[in-house]
Order: C-alpha cells, then structure tokens, then sequence
C-alpha cells in the first residue's frame, strides 16, 4: 500500500496560456514529485473548442485532454531537464470573456477519488470557490491549502463603481476562503489579508533563467561586458500591468532622464494606446510586440525596469533577477521579496524613480551568489512551501488531536458550528442559476454539458 502523501493541485488555467496560474503550478508538481516522497497531481481546466480560441495564442488547438497533456509535459520537460512523475487530470471549464478568467463547471474535487483525497492545494482559492457547489473541500480532504496568486480587489478598484465591487468583493473571498480552506498561503502582503493567513513566497523562477544568468555571471567573471543594452520593460499590453505608471514617469521627468532609451515589449488590449502615449514623449521609447522573455534579444539589456503595483510576487523581476540584471521597482509589499538581492533597487516617489534609474544605468549589476541563485530557484520555492504549509506534520496533528471538555474546545466547536452552517448557506445559494448569475457565475455552469462530458469521458447525471 503506497503510504506517501496524495498532493492534488488545482489550478485556473493551463499551457499554453502564458499566465502565472497555468505556469507556477505546473512548476510546483514537478518539484514536489521530483524526490518520490510524495504522490502528486496536477487538476487543471479543459476548454472546448470555441473557449480554446478565445484563450489559446497562436492558433493553438487541442482535439483531446490527452494532446494537450502531451503539450504540457513538453513545455516542462524543456525547461527542467527531467522527467516529471506526476498525473494531469482535466476538470471542465469555460471562459469568462467580462473576467477574463477560466471558471470552473461543476463540482471539481469530483475529478480526486475519495480514497485519494489527502491535501488539496487550491491555486487561487477564492477563484475555485466563489461557485462551487458540490461536496465541502475540508470535508473530502484531510488538508486544503489556499494559495493566494492574485490582487483581485486592487483590479477591481480601477473598474466603475470600483471601490463598491472591491468592498463586497474582499467579503465575498473572506468567506469563501474561510469555510473552504484550513491554511492561506499569500505570496506577499499586495494580497488581500485573510484570517490565520501566513505570507511566503513560494514560487521560483523557469530554471533557464538560472542557466542564462549563469552565462552572464561567467562573462562578467572573465572582465567581458556582460550587459551591453539600456533598459526595457515586458508584461502584457493593459494599462494595470504598469504601463500607466511607467508611462507617467518617463513623461514627468524627460528633462531628468533625457538621453534615456526604453524598450518595451508586451502585446495586449491597450497595445495601441500605449503606442500611441510613447510616441508624444520627448524620450526614445520604442515598443514593440510580446516575446518570450528568455529569448536572446533579452539578454543583453542590463536595467529591467518596473513600475508595477498590481502583481502580487511579478514573475517577470523574479526572471530578471536570475538573469543578472539591475531591477528598478517600486518600493511596494509585491517587492518585498526581492529586496533580499542586491541586485533589486527601489524607489519611493517618482523624484526617486529619476535617482535610482540614473545610478542603475551607470553601474554593472552585482554578481550573485551561490546561495542568492538558489533562493530564486524552485527547488527554494518547494522548501518554502512544505515549510509553510507544515505538510510533515498536518496529519499527525489532525489525528493526534485529544477529545477536551474545556472552554476552548467549545469555542472551537462554537466556531465549527458556524462555519459549517455558513459553508451550508454558500452551498445552497450556490446551487440557483438565479443567485449565481447575480454573482457572476456563467449560465449553465452548475454541471457539465453534454460536449464537456464526452470530451472528458465523464459519467452523465442520473435520469439525464
């Protein structure tokens, strides 16, 4: 009998949309299946066809679950040099065209056996329980694990009515998150503040981030220069992602920055309209479209320049970081990580923006260190995380726990009590289209559709 820990990991999205929920899950089942202690898998959404051509770049399609697992495993094969032993299951989803976002169709623990419900690991918790209806997560899994990816509320602040959607939005993730999961893990403290929530940043950085940066570490260590290009920005194309903010700067202070040249490289909704604000600037600022942001025009610039507020940990100073360079960002909890490097140079108003770019832009980037490299690695990342979720110890605390008659045991059943009357309350208005539909959900997602379910080879209800 295999006595390992069943580690499932359900996330948002999946390869080949280049976002952090389809990309750092997927990093995070290779490396906790990596040594073998443990049995993992990886619970990610299937598109149909008209959703995948609205989601997927490049034209790119899939027929099957089983061709796009085959994708998948090749993109990460790629990247980590070895051969991942971990399960892809697929649960049903559709795309959110006003969210922008996958949503998942029916009661998605389903796709876990019973008998192999262990710890869950929810990528964006409040995403994967704002609708769902189905069986309790804390009931089937002895362990469910929230990792929080995502400001949603300092998105929803910058749309109409703004600051009313994010007051009942934070009510709304506070509640789902509570009843649903028995740890939070933030990434850092940009996310909203959840009750008995811990932050740590538990992701790591593509390992060939690490391998570009090593080449440039040996170029500087051998007196060539390393960093022969300026500086450069990439993320996607809408003004959220730091844009506007860049923008405004490099506009406020041209005087200060004359002579500076900036590169920007992102392809989204507003790419015109931030060619459109680069080309009334006095400054050579040139922008063209996304790339990947490994590829070799990359590697020679030497500043990589962030403005952004929005993200939670960004991925893309994590990578330029590793890749050796100096990283101009603002002085921001989203940050807060990457202040450990001394490579990561912040700023607290936009005079200071001026000041640290002009130094960064002068000077050679710091060479890391064995140990610094490391930390930015998924190796570090996994470390981080089975510390902070304590997953050595759950179950023996779980099981070990003695019966008391005291008054903290009837505080803590107290609490029990309301929490599964409140996870009661959510799972009875979660199962209404109308009261669904009032909250956003996408009509006829209580269940599978009749495409989804042969796709998926999944049973149909009974009496259907």
């Amino acid at each position: 009998m295999d006595k390992r820990r069943h580690i499932a990991i359900f996330t948002t999205a999946s390869l080949p949309w280049m976002t952090g929920t389809a990309v750092n899950p997927l990093f995070r089942a290779a490396y906790l299946s990596k040594d073998g202690e443990r049995k993992v898998t990886l619970v990610i959404p299937w598109l149909s066809l008209k959703d995948q051509e609205l989601v997927y770049p490049n034209n790119i399609k899939f027929s099957s679950p089983a061709e796009q697992e085959g994708y998948v495993r090749q993109w990460l094969e790629e990247r980590t040099k070895f051969k991942s032993d971990f399960s892809i299951r697929f649960y049903p989803g559709k795309f959110s065209r006003d969210k922008r976002s996958i949503l998942a169709v029916g009661d998605i623990s389903e796709i876990i056996a019973d008998e192999d419900s262990d710890v869950a690991i929810l990528e964006e918790p409040e995403h994967l329980t704002w609708y769902h209806h189905g069986k309790r997560w804390k009931t089937k899994f002895s362990l469910v694990i929230g990792i929080v990816h995502t400001n949603y509320l300092e998105y929803v602040r910058r749309e109409k009515n703004g600051r009313i959607q994010a007051f009942l939005l934070k009510y709304m993730n506070t509640w789902v998150v509570s009843i649903y999961c028995h740890k939070v893990i933030r990434l850092s403290a940009a996310t909203q503040d959840y009750p008995n929530s811990i932050i740590c940043n538990v992701h790591g950085v593509n390992p060939k981030f690490l391998e570009i940066g090593k080449i440039k570490l040996e170029q500087q260590q051998n007196g060539n220069l390393a960093f022969t290009k300026g500086a450069y920005y990439i993320g996607k194309m809408v003004w959220s992602k730091g844009y506007k903010e860049l923008l405004k700067l490099l506009h406020d202070h041209q005087k200060e920055l004359a002579g500076l040249e900036v590169d920007l490289y992102g392809s989204g909704e507003d790419s015109d309209q931030v060619q459109e604000a680069a080309k009334k600037l006095k400054l050579v600022v040139r922008v063209h479209p996304g790339c990947d942001h490994a590829d070799p025009l990359f590697h020679d610039y030497k500043v990589f320049l962030n403005p952004s507020t929005t993200d939670v940990v960004c991925t893309t100073t994590a990578e330029a970081l590793a890749m050796g360079k100096i990283v101009v960002c603002a002085n921001h909890p989203s940050n807060d990580f990457f202040k450990q490097f001394p490579n990561c140079r912040t700023y607290d108003d936009s005079s200071d923006f001026v000041k640290v770019t002009s130094k960064a832009l002068a000077e050679e980037p710091v060479q890391l260190t064995d140990s610094q490299r490391h930390e930015l690695s998924w190796e570090a990342a996994t470390e981080r995380f089975l510390r902070a979720a304590e997953l050595d110890q759950a179950l023996t605390k779980n099981l070990s726990r003695p019966p008391s008659k005291n008054f903290m045991s009837t505080s803590l059943n107290l609490w029990k009590n309301v929490e599964d009357l409140s996870a009661q309350a959510h799972h009875f208005v979660s199962g209404f289209e109308a009261s669904r539909k009032i909250f956003g959900a996408i009509p006829g997602s209580l269940q599978p559709d009749e495409e989804q379910r042969k796709e998926l080879g999944l049973v149909m209800p009974a009496g259907s």
